[in-house]
């Protein structure tokens, strides 16, 4: 991406942030509703820090803190940083206000733009300045990938915490979910939408090309596939309803037995967010409580429940790399693969073979997370446009769903 491209690019996925915010009162933007999620004020602050420790402090000539506690108050998880604020406590941050995190990030920003606009320094601030210099351009496009996903964060937590209201309130008045396609299908074993047959064989996966990417879609590499077929349509909220009306939840042979031990211990008798109405089933969106749409995806469901759909549906989840042949290969005749719902893997998540960390604290971006986690693959409702690739590895643990998480169904041949 040319320097003017990136420049401008910055500006817009940084206002992007504030867009997302405005809606939200200053009381909605301290609140923390789980320890998985975060105030969406910490969120503001964080994805500024980012840019402030990993450019500015390195590039920037006598470079000052904005504040010297936010290295510690606004890290999430680099410990080469240093210490972090607890996770767990983030909504405990009355102070500083949410008055004092913007103007934060006009101070980031405005220095940003100004090392973007510059030549090299002659000078830069150390030794390791001179290493990230050259790498100037690519330290800021991951930095702008990685304020993409706070934004889908962002999103996702302010659902949860709205939801815990029971005033129900909207975010906003406009539906938050893009309308999914009218084709409706019929539960008779398997939904009847159609599947997509894949020949398998020797394929291979992983990103390819010179535009971005994460480290965890690296390096490309060859896997061999038993021939399959994929569902090109997500599972529907009918036919979700269908599976929990023939007990699905109340039968054990449909569920891992973690799974089974998850939904007894929670309760959980229905995806997050549904609840029976005097009419039927209602569902709790961004735009406020609605009637359930039969027609849409279903969403926010964790991998037990998924999983436990689709042996219910007399099918199975696609592994990752099933997932990525079947979409790069046959992409016209799949429908929603990255509008509307982050749809789970049999895949645990892991190092592809011959991944290597990259030095030093960006190191730990992805690589430290590779254990009790499985991959999704597309993207959502809630994703920002252009963040996504057919390579891209999502992941949570099984029981994950506060995520705009669904399913599309698979089968061998």
């Amino acid at each position: 991406m040319k320097r003017s491209s990136l420049t401008e690019h910055y500006r817009y996925v940084r206002g992007q942030s504030l867009a997302l915010v405005a809606p939200l009162s200053a009381e909605d933007c301290c609140v923390q509703s789980m320890p998985d999620a975060s105030p969406a004020k910490w969120h503001l602050g964080h994805t500024t820090w980012f840019f402030e420790t990993f450019i500015l402090e390195q590039l920037e000539k006598e470079f000052q803190p904005f504040d010297a506690a936010f290295r510690v108050l606004f890290n999430s998880y680099y410990k080469r940083i240093g210490e972090q604020h607890p996770r767990s406590q983030r909504g405990a941050l009355t102070r500083p206000g949410l008055d004092h995190v913007l103007a934060y990030r006009a101070n980031v920003d405005q220095r940003m733009q100004a090392l973007l606009g510059s030549e090299m320094h002659s000078e830069p601030s150390s030794e390791l300045g001179n290493e990230l210099m050259a790498d100037l351009d690519r330290l800021v496009e991951l930095g702008l990938h990685h304020e993409q996903q706070h934004q889908e964060l962002l999103m996702t937590d302010i659902k949860h915490l709205l939801s815990l209201n029971p005033l129900y309130p909207a975010y906003t008045a406009e539906p938050a979910v893009i309308a999914a396609s009218t084709t409706s299908h019929q539960h008779a074993g398997l939904p009847n939408a159609g599947w997509q047959d894949c020949a398998g064989g020797l394929v291979e996966i992983g990103h390819v090309g010179d535009g971005f990417c994460f480290d965890n879609e690296t390096p490309r590499h060859s896997v061999f596939l038993r021939p399959y077929k994929l569902a090109t349509t997500l599972v529907t909220n009918a036919e979700y309803a269908a599976f929990i009306e023939a007990g699905g939840y109340t039968h054990a042979a449909y569920w891992l037995a973690e799974g089974w031990d998850w939904q007894r211990a929670q309760g959980r008798a229905h995806p997050l967010y549904w609840q029976q109405g005097e009419s039927g089933w209602q569902e709790f969106r961004l735009n406020g409580m609605n009637d359930l749409d039969p027609a849409l995806p279903v969403v926010h469901l964790s991998y037990f429940e998924a999983d436990a759909y689709a042996r219910w549906a007399q099918a199975r989840l696609p592994t990752e790399a099933e997932w990525e042949h079947a979409a790069a290969t046959h992409a016209d005749n799949f429908v929603h693969l990255s509008d509307q719902a982050w749809q789970w893997t049999a895949t645990s998540y892991a190092p592809y073979p011959g991944f290597r960390a990259p030095e030093g604290a960006l190191g730990e971006y992805n690589g430290k997370f590779m254990v009790n986690q499985y991959v999704l693959r597309g993207g959502s409702a809630a994703t920002p446009a252009g963040h996504t690739r057919l390579s891209y590895r999502n992941f949570f643990p099984a029981g994950a769903c506060w995520q705009f998480s669904g399913i599309r169904l698979a089968q061998d041949c």
